[in-house]
């Protein structure tokens, strides 16, 4: 199966991990290039816009929302990296929502490496598009 792996940029190093995961058993994984080229510590302009309060003008500067589209619409399905971040247990951040919202409108399947986080405002639209059969609870052999 192909999947596009989104989460938060925190996590970009357990992209590339669960992205060589992924490939180990026999699916084809997508990670965003950047994610890659910051944990080798280039393009650290780009980096740098993402943790410092220009992540809005870096997304729109390299626009990745529309990559992450792209990309989605071309994948059988999405990984939810969903870890906790902030003081929220199994985080799912805004732009993270939309890759979700994303890959329900495109009938893509949705896997989420956690459960629904139950602390976000936003919990009741991610339970509409998100099954709880699609929670992995961190088994990748559960992605079919």
């Amino acid at each position: 199966m192909k999947l596009t792996i989104v989460g938060s940029s925190a996590f970009k190093e357990l992209m590339l991990e669960y992205q060589k995961k992924l490939v180990a058993l026999g699916h084809e994984a997508i990670v965003h290039p950047d994610y890659q080229a910051f944990v080798n510590g280039e393009k650290q302009d780009i980096w740098d816009m993402v943790t410092h309060g220009e992540h809005a003008k870096a997304k729109r500067e390299n626009n990745y929302i529309m990559w992450y589209h792209d990309a989605i619409k071309n994948s059988d399905g999405i990984l939810v990296l969903n870890f906790d971040k902030k003081g929220i247990k199994n985080y799912i951040g805004g732009n993270t929502l939309m890759e979700i919202a994303f890959a329900y409108v495109l009938g893509k399947k949705i896997f989420l490496i956690n459960p629904i986080p139950d602390s976000v405002s936003y919990v009741d639209e991610i339970k509409a598009m998100v099954d709880e059969h699609s929670v992995l609870s961190d088994n990748l052999g559960k992605i079919q």
